[in-house]
């Protein structure tokens, strides 16, 4: 898609890219240099739970607001795939998101030349929100896969702790994949993750979706799961559907039917979403942030918080020992309106088109 700026804008343009790109090149999956989260906070206090509730598989909440119950683990090696970061603690997740990153796994090697996933973070083992990275993330049925190969050797810890990310987009262009990168593979990888079923969106940059647009010629039915968002350039966001029967669990609003390759596509290719934001008026007295408290998310969390925990790890990787009875679910919820409601990386503008 042609841009047509004034210089003036193409000068702002490669600015924000700059700071864009660094800023997501720099925090990757993690958050940039924050604050230690108040010792109260939803943050602190879910980001010190080491294991999971015993309890069965149960997500309560939003993805971006609530927790989850009987979580399991991510093995950390699979025959086609390798868990990333481990120091963080965020393999876990409801079962349903963990048999899906091993379906895709082995099907994305066995079909469409990609030797093995890197899996980034899914969740914390009791949910919760994060310390950093993430606003999602919150009731395991989120997931980060890189766009990196898995390697043919085991990772060393020390490996998958530092081994940097590689970003899909070219240096110094505004919102363009680099050629020298960017592989059909990656996009059979993500074709793929949008066909199964459960997955109702998968976030990328917004350069990643514009190439696929551009370059798909096989079936489109599932491009439009495809969603742009800031971030996403060396790894791609997975979400799933609510399981059936969890009705503690918040749905999103489906995405609309088409493509998504015309106008919400579009707008990211324009000031819009890259401008700084409107100062405040003069005299307006300034909002102090207030970080989330147990008591934001719903009334199952403390319930998880406080339930007695699983044995170890080994008892709560995928495949393992089943858990106890399941805490009692909450009220069917209403679905959430849009996109707006769940950034991930950055900040998501107000006025984004119409059907997004």
């Amino acid at each position: 898609m042609a841009l047509h700026t004034t210089r003036t804008f193409q000068t702002f343009l490669k600015l924000a890219f700059a700071g864009v790109l660094g800023a997501s090149l720099a925090a990757g999956e993690a958050g940039a240099e924050q604050k230690q989260p108040n010792p109260g906070s939803a943050k602190a206090i879910f980001g010190s739970v080491s294991l999971p509730n015993q309890g069965a598989a149960q997500p309560f909440g939003f993805y971006a607001k609530g927790c989850m119950s009987g979580a399991v683990a991510l093995p950390v090696d699979g025959p086609t795939w390798q868990t990333m970061r481990l120091s963080r603690n965020r393999r876990w997740g409801n079962p349903a998101m963990i048999s899906l990153l091993e379906r895709l796994s082995r099907d994305a090697a066995q079909y469409d030349g990609w030797p093995g996933l890197l899996v980034g973070d899914i969740s914390q083992p009791r949910g919760g929100p994060m310390f950093n990275g993430h606003a999602s993330h919150q009731i395991g049925l989120d997931a980060d896969v890189w766009l990196t190969p898995m390697p043919a050797h085991p990772l060393s810890i020390e490996e998958r702790e530092t081994l940097p990310f590689t970003t899909m987009l070219q240096k110094n262009a505004f919102l363009t994949i680099n050629p020298n990168v960017w592989t059909e593979s990656r996009a059979r990888l993500l074709m793929r993750a949008a066909s199964y079923p459960q997955v109702e969106r998968i976030f990328v940059n917004p350069a990643i979706k514009k190439k696929m647009c551009d370059t798909w010629t096989g079936d489109r039915t599932n491009l439009g799961k495809l969603r742009p968002i800031y971030g996403h350039d060396s790894h791609f966001h997975i979400r799933i559907k609510c399981p059936p029967g969890t009705t503690s669990c918040k749905p999103q609003a489906p995405v609309p039917a088409d493509d998504g390759c015309g106008k919400p596509l579009a707008w990211w290719f324009t000031k819009e979403p890259w401008a700084p934001p409107k100062p405040p008026k003069p005299g307006t007295k300034p909002v102090k942030p207030r970080e989330v408290m147990v008591s934001d998310l719903p009334n199952a969390c403390s319930s998880v918080l406080a339930a007695p925990s699983v044995d170890s790890i080994q008892a709560a990787t995928f495949g393992g020992t089943p858990g106890a009875p399941a805490i009692a679910p909450m009220a069917v919820m209403p679905a959430a309106a849009s996109d707006d409601a769940l950034p991930d990386i950055g900040p998501v503008p107000d006025d984004k088109p119409s059907g997004e």
